[in-house]
Protein backbone atom coordinates (compact mmCIF):
# COMPACT_ATOMS: atom_id res chain seq x y z
CA UNK A 1 0.00 0.00 0.00
CA UNK A 2 1.27 3.53 -0.75
CA UNK A 3 2.40 6.08 1.73
CA UNK A 4 -0.94 7.93 0.78
CA UNK A 5 -3.13 5.85 1.50
CA UNK A 6 -1.30 4.91 4.82
CA UNK A 7 -1.62 8.21 5.72
CA UNK A 8 -5.39 8.78 5.16
CA UNK A 9 -5.98 6.17 8.21
CA UNK A 10 -4.54 8.30 10.91
CA UNK A 11 -7.98 10.19 10.49
CA UNK A 12 -11.39 9.14 11.69
CA UNK A 13 -12.49 10.92 9.33
CA UNK A 14 -12.31 9.09 5.84
CA UNK A 15 -14.06 11.32 4.04
CA UNK A 16 -14.17 14.90 2.60
CA UNK A 17 -11.45 16.94 0.04
CA UNK A 18 -7.65 16.01 0.10
CA UNK A 19 -5.28 18.93 -0.23
CA UNK A 20 -1.29 18.76 0.12
CA UNK A 21 1.07 20.33 2.17
CA UNK A 22 4.73 20.73 2.37
CA UNK A 23 7.10 22.02 4.31
CA UNK A 24 10.72 23.10 3.83
CA UNK A 25 13.98 21.09 5.69
CA UNK A 26 17.54 20.05 4.70
CA UNK A 27 15.87 16.74 4.08
CA UNK A 28 13.78 15.45 1.48
CA UNK A 29 10.58 16.07 2.19
CA UNK A 30 7.29 14.11 0.56
CA UNK A 31 3.93 15.88 -0.03
CA UNK A 32 0.97 14.76 2.17
CA UNK A 33 -3.15 14.22 1.44
CA UNK A 34 -4.58 15.54 4.39
CA UNK A 35 -8.40 16.21 4.81
CA UNK A 36 -10.30 19.49 4.97
CA UNK A 37 -11.36 19.05 8.01
CA UNK A 38 -7.82 18.81 9.11
CA UNK A 39 -7.29 22.63 8.00
CA UNK A 40 -11.04 23.88 8.32
CA UNK A 41 -10.62 27.16 10.70
CA UNK A 42 -12.01 26.88 14.00
CA UNK A 43 -13.35 29.43 16.31
CA UNK A 44 -10.55 29.15 19.30
CA UNK A 45 -12.38 29.54 22.97
CA UNK A 46 -11.93 28.80 26.43
CA UNK A 47 -12.72 24.92 27.72
CA UNK A 48 -11.76 25.45 31.50
CA UNK A 49 -9.55 27.63 33.44
CA UNK A 50 -6.75 28.34 31.80
CA UNK A 51 -6.79 25.84 29.49
CA UNK A 52 -8.04 26.64 26.04
CA UNK A 53 -8.70 25.29 22.20
CA UNK A 54 -6.81 26.83 19.48
CA UNK A 55 -6.50 23.99 16.66
CA UNK A 56 -8.28 23.75 13.69
CA UNK A 57 -12.14 21.97 13.07
CA UNK A 58 -10.22 18.22 13.54
CA UNK A 59 -6.54 18.52 14.49
CA UNK A 60 -6.82 19.42 18.47
CA UNK A 61 -4.36 21.82 19.99
CA UNK A 62 -4.97 23.02 23.41
CA UNK A 63 -2.83 26.36 25.41
CA UNK A 64 -2.59 26.65 28.85
CA UNK A 65 -1.84 29.89 30.01
CA UNK A 66 0.53 30.67 33.11
CA UNK A 67 1.92 34.11 34.61
CA UNK A 68 5.44 32.66 33.10
CA UNK A 69 4.96 31.90 29.77
CA UNK A 70 1.76 29.33 28.02
CA UNK A 71 2.37 25.31 27.01
CA UNK A 72 1.02 24.76 23.67
CA UNK A 73 0.17 20.96 23.00
CA UNK A 74 0.10 19.84 19.40
CA UNK A 75 0.45 21.97 16.27
CA UNK A 76 -1.33 20.49 13.25
CA UNK A 77 -0.22 20.39 9.78
CA UNK A 78 2.73 22.10 8.40
CA UNK A 79 1.30 25.25 7.28
CA UNK A 80 -0.58 25.67 10.71
CA UNK A 81 1.30 28.10 12.55
CA UNK A 82 0.00 31.20 11.09
CA UNK A 83 -3.75 30.06 12.32
CA UNK A 84 -2.60 29.00 15.78
CA UNK A 85 -0.52 32.28 16.43
CA UNK A 86 -3.76 33.89 14.70
CA UNK A 87 -5.70 32.38 17.58
CA UNK A 88 -3.61 32.40 19.99
CA UNK A 89 -3.97 36.36 19.57
CA UNK A 90 -7.91 36.69 19.53
CA UNK A 91 -7.82 34.98 22.60
CA UNK A 92 -5.74 38.14 23.94
CA UNK A 93 -2.33 36.31 24.64
CA UNK A 94 1.09 36.90 22.88
CA UNK A 95 2.23 34.16 20.38
CA UNK A 96 5.47 34.95 21.66
CA UNK A 97 5.09 34.23 25.16
CA UNK A 98 4.65 30.49 24.05
CA UNK A 99 7.18 28.62 26.15
CA UNK A 100 6.89 25.09 25.82
CA UNK A 101 5.88 22.76 23.17
CA UNK A 102 4.42 19.15 23.62
CA UNK A 103 2.92 16.67 21.47
CA UNK A 104 0.62 13.76 22.16
CA UNK A 105 2.32 11.91 19.38
CA UNK A 106 4.85 12.41 16.53
CA UNK A 107 2.72 12.12 13.39
CA UNK A 108 2.77 15.00 10.89
CA UNK A 109 -0.45 15.94 11.73
CA UNK A 110 -0.08 16.61 15.36
CA UNK A 111 4.10 17.96 15.00
CA UNK A 112 3.87 19.37 11.43
CA UNK A 113 4.20 23.34 12.25
CA UNK A 114 6.75 22.61 15.58
CA UNK A 115 9.48 23.34 13.91
CA UNK A 116 8.05 26.58 12.42
CA UNK A 117 6.71 27.18 15.81
CA UNK A 118 9.91 26.33 17.93
CA UNK A 119 11.84 28.91 15.26
CA UNK A 120 9.47 31.57 16.00
CA UNK A 121 9.03 31.43 19.86
CA UNK A 122 12.02 30.13 20.53
CA UNK A 123 10.02 27.45 22.81
CA UNK A 124 11.27 24.42 24.12
CA UNK A 125 10.44 21.09 22.54
CA UNK A 126 9.11 17.97 24.85
CA UNK A 127 8.66 14.95 23.63
CA UNK A 128 8.69 11.35 24.87
CA UNK A 129 11.91 9.62 24.51
CA UNK A 130 10.38 6.87 22.06
CA UNK A 131 9.03 9.64 19.89
CA UNK A 132 12.39 11.58 19.86
CA UNK A 133 13.65 9.98 17.03
CA UNK A 134 11.12 10.24 14.63
CA UNK A 135 10.68 13.71 15.74
CA UNK A 136 14.43 14.35 15.18
CA UNK A 137 14.24 13.18 11.10
CA UNK A 138 10.72 14.07 10.35
CA UNK A 139 9.01 10.86 10.43
CA UNK A 140 11.40 8.81 8.22
CA UNK A 141 11.55 6.46 11.09
CA UNK A 142 7.86 5.88 12.11
CA UNK A 143 7.27 2.21 12.36
CA UNK A 144 4.29 2.61 9.55
CA UNK A 145 5.56 5.46 7.52
CA UNK A 146 8.79 5.95 7.28
CA UNK A 147 11.46 4.92 4.87
CA UNK A 148 10.22 7.27 2.55
CA UNK A 149 11.34 10.95 3.48
CA UNK A 150 10.70 13.26 6.28
CA UNK A 151 6.90 14.12 6.32
CA UNK A 152 7.50 16.71 8.49
CA UNK A 153 10.38 19.33 9.20
CA UNK A 154 12.60 17.75 11.87
CA UNK A 155 13.04 18.90 15.26
CA UNK A 156 15.48 17.73 17.75
CA UNK A 157 13.69 17.91 21.73
CA UNK A 158 14.99 19.89 24.01
CA UNK A 159 13.86 17.31 26.69
CA UNK A 160 13.03 13.71 26.94
CA UNK A 161 9.89 12.88 28.83
CA UNK A 162 9.35 9.72 30.13
CA UNK A 163 6.03 7.68 32.19
CA UNK A 164 5.16 9.96 34.92
CA UNK A 165 7.58 12.55 34.49
CA UNK A 166 5.72 16.11 35.66
CA UNK A 167 6.14 19.26 33.13
CA UNK A 168 6.58 22.17 35.66
CA UNK A 169 5.90 25.22 34.69
CA UNK A 170 4.23 28.63 36.04
CA UNK A 171 2.12 27.19 38.61
CA UNK A 172 1.27 24.33 36.27
CA UNK A 173 2.08 20.40 36.56
CA UNK A 174 1.62 18.26 33.73
CA UNK A 175 1.94 14.55 34.40
CA UNK A 176 3.03 12.82 31.57
CA UNK A 177 1.14 9.19 30.63
CA UNK A 178 2.85 7.28 28.36
CA UNK A 179 0.90 5.45 25.55
CA UNK A 180 2.49 3.54 23.01
CA UNK A 181 0.52 1.57 20.56
CA UNK A 182 -0.61 4.54 17.82
CA UNK A 183 3.16 5.34 18.09
CA UNK A 184 6.21 3.98 20.57
CA UNK A 185 6.33 7.29 22.21
CA UNK A 186 2.17 7.94 22.22
CA UNK A 187 1.42 10.10 25.57
CA UNK A 188 -1.57 11.96 27.40
CA UNK A 189 -1.52 14.58 29.35
CA UNK A 190 -3.00 14.90 33.41
CA UNK A 191 -3.21 18.31 35.16
CA UNK A 192 -5.58 20.62 36.51
CA UNK A 193 -7.05 23.96 36.18
CA UNK A 194 -8.79 26.13 37.93
CA UNK A 195 -11.38 29.04 37.38
CA UNK A 196 -13.60 30.86 39.97
CA UNK A 197 -15.83 28.56 40.69
CA UNK A 198 -13.97 25.47 40.92
CA UNK A 199 -10.70 22.60 39.74
CA UNK A 200 -10.80 20.50 37.08
CA UNK A 201 -8.94 17.41 36.44
CA UNK A 202 -7.86 17.44 32.66
CA UNK A 203 -6.98 14.50 30.57
CA UNK A 204 -5.82 15.12 27.18
CA UNK A 205 -5.84 11.63 25.71
CA UNK A 206 -4.02 9.90 22.94
CA UNK A 207 -6.65 7.48 21.54
CA UNK A 208 -4.88 4.68 20.98
CA UNK A 209 -6.28 4.48 17.36
CA UNK A 210 -5.03 1.21 15.50
CA UNK A 211 -3.84 1.65 11.64
CA UNK A 212 -4.53 -1.24 9.13
CA UNK A 213 -0.72 -1.59 8.57
CA UNK A 214 -0.33 -2.45 12.31
CA UNK A 215 0.58 -5.83 12.77
CA UNK A 216 -0.40 -6.69 16.18
CA UNK A 217 2.16 -9.80 16.42
CA UNK A 218 4.97 -7.58 15.72
CA UNK A 219 6.30 -4.85 13.23
CA UNK A 220 9.82 -5.03 12.25
CA UNK A 221 10.72 -1.93 13.99
CA UNK A 222 8.23 -2.44 17.10
CA UNK A 223 8.58 -5.60 17.90
CA UNK A 224 5.96 -5.37 20.98
CA UNK A 225 3.64 -3.24 19.57
CA UNK A 226 0.42 -5.03 20.61
CA UNK A 227 2.11 -5.46 23.92
CA UNK A 228 1.79 -2.01 24.10
CA UNK A 229 -1.66 -1.51 23.23
CA UNK A 230 -2.90 -4.20 25.58
CA UNK A 231 -1.54 -2.05 28.28
CA UNK A 232 -2.26 1.13 26.97
CA UNK A 233 -6.15 0.11 26.83
CA UNK A 234 -6.05 -1.89 30.54
CA UNK A 235 -3.86 1.89 31.90
CA UNK A 236 -6.58 3.87 30.08
CA UNK A 237 -9.23 2.61 31.66
CA UNK A 238 -8.58 3.11 34.83
CA UNK A 239 -7.43 6.90 34.93
CA UNK A 240 -9.31 9.14 36.82
CA UNK A 241 -10.18 13.09 35.46
CA UNK A 242 -13.35 15.69 35.54
CA UNK A 243 -12.49 16.99 31.45
CA UNK A 244 -11.66 15.04 29.00
CA UNK A 245 -10.29 15.54 25.77
CA UNK A 246 -8.40 13.85 22.85
CA UNK A 247 -5.62 14.87 20.09
CA UNK A 248 -8.73 14.86 17.02
CA UNK A 249 -11.67 16.72 18.06
CA UNK A 250 -13.49 14.04 16.77
CA UNK A 251 -12.55 12.02 19.25
CA UNK A 252 -13.95 13.23 22.42
CA UNK A 253 -17.05 14.81 19.97
CA UNK A 254 -15.95 18.54 20.22
CA UNK A 255 -18.72 19.80 17.71
CA UNK A 256 -21.51 18.37 19.53
CA UNK A 257 -20.42 19.86 22.97
CA UNK A 258 -19.33 23.05 21.69
CA UNK A 259 -20.65 25.43 18.49
CA UNK A 260 -18.47 28.52 17.74
CA UNK A 261 -19.75 31.46 20.14
CA UNK A 262 -20.88 29.19 22.76
CA UNK A 263 -20.83 30.84 26.53
CA UNK A 264 -17.54 29.71 28.74
CA UNK A 265 -19.20 26.25 30.37
CA UNK A 266 -16.65 23.45 31.36
CA UNK A 267 -19.50 20.97 31.99
CA UNK A 268 -20.20 20.28 28.68
CA UNK A 269 -16.34 18.27 28.55
CA UNK A 270 -17.45 16.53 32.08
CA UNK A 271 -18.38 13.26 29.85
CA UNK A 272 -16.95 10.06 31.35
CA UNK A 273 -19.63 7.75 29.63
CA UNK A 274 -18.16 9.00 26.31
CA UNK A 275 -14.74 7.91 27.53
CA UNK A 276 -15.49 4.92 28.53
CA UNK A 277 -17.55 4.11 25.38
CA UNK A 278 -14.81 5.25 23.40
CA UNK A 279 -12.05 3.42 25.10
CA UNK A 280 -14.05 -0.29 25.00
CA UNK A 281 -14.90 0.55 21.39
CA UNK A 282 -10.91 0.59 20.87
CA UNK A 283 -10.73 -2.43 23.36
CA UNK A 284 -13.36 -4.07 20.69
CA UNK A 285 -11.50 -2.93 17.34
CA UNK A 286 -8.35 -4.60 19.42
CA UNK A 287 -9.51 -7.63 19.96
CA UNK A 288 -11.27 -7.91 15.96
CA UNK A 289 -8.29 -7.34 14.89
CA UNK A 290 -5.91 -9.76 16.75
CA UNK A 291 -8.47 -12.56 16.02
CA UNK A 292 -8.67 -11.79 12.28
CA UNK A 293 -4.47 -11.68 12.44
CA UNK A 294 -4.23 -15.01 14.24
CA UNK A 295 -6.57 -16.76 12.18
CA UNK A 296 -4.72 -15.02 8.99
CA UNK A 297 -1.18 -15.46 10.09
CA UNK A 298 -1.33 -18.36 13.33
CA UNK A 299 0.55 -15.51 15.30
CA UNK A 300 0.20 -15.37 18.80
CA UNK A 301 1.21 -12.45 20.81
Amino acid sequence: MSIFKKLLQITLLITGLMLCYFCSSAQKLISIPTQKDWSREEEPFRIAGNLYYVGTYDLACYLITTPKGNILINTGLAGSAPMIRRHIEKLGFRFSDTKILLATHAHFDHVGALAEIKKQTGAKVMINEKDAPVLADGGNSDFIFGGKGSSFAPVKADRLLHEQDTVRFGGMQLIVLHHPGHTKGACSFLFDVKDGHRSYRVLIANMPSILDETKLAGMPTYPNVGKDYAYTLKAMKKLQFDIWLASHASQFNMHHKHKAGDPYHPEVFMDRAGYDTAINDLQKDYQKKLAEQRNQSGNKL
